[in-house]
């Protein structure tokens, strides 16, 4: 069976004018990983804090927020809600989320001038290791891998 689509061959351009890449057949993109925090406005405040971009804060529907933010150079995004029963978690229990860095040190100290309380680096046989968490205590870990 072949596909009856036809090839795409212009990049669509997002409402800011940024050019998307295509979602080509056999790919899974995974863009979105939803965070469950208590207080959505407390958790942007510490993640814009740590440097990642807002890229949505839209209340579409009474009682429903969506925030969205990537951290800088991410295909990948998180998103902070309240209202929306399918994304309903216990608070806090998202574990261990890496963030790749190619300088750990520098990744490490910048999350601290900003306000997270990132552990020490740890070397686990060549790849190194920070974590640090949330107000929620949703946690995170910078990772660095040299070779990358």
């Amino acid at each position: 069976m072949t596909d009856s689509r036809p090839a795409q061959t212009d990049v669509p351009e997002t409402p800011d004018g940024a050019a998307t890449p295509p979602v080509l057949p056999g790919m899974f993109l995974l863009e979105l990983v939803p965070v469950p925090v208590s207080d959505v406005d407390r958790a942007k405040a510490f993640y814009s804090g740590l440097g990642f971009n807002v890229d949505v804060d839209v209340r579409p529907a009474d009682g429903v927020r969506v925030v969205q933010l990537t951290p800088p150079g991410s295909a990948c995004s998180i998103t902070l809600t309240e209202g929306i029963a399918s994304l309903d978690m216990p608070v806090g229990t998202l574990r261990g989320l890496h963030l790749v860095v190619s300088d750990i040190e520098q990744a490490r100290a910048t999350f601290i001038e900003r306000g997270a309380d990132v552990g020490p680096v740890e070397d686990m046989g060549g790849v190194f290791y920070a974590a640090f968490a949330d107000p929620d205590g949703n946690t995170w870990t910078l990772q660095h891998m040299p070779w990358r």
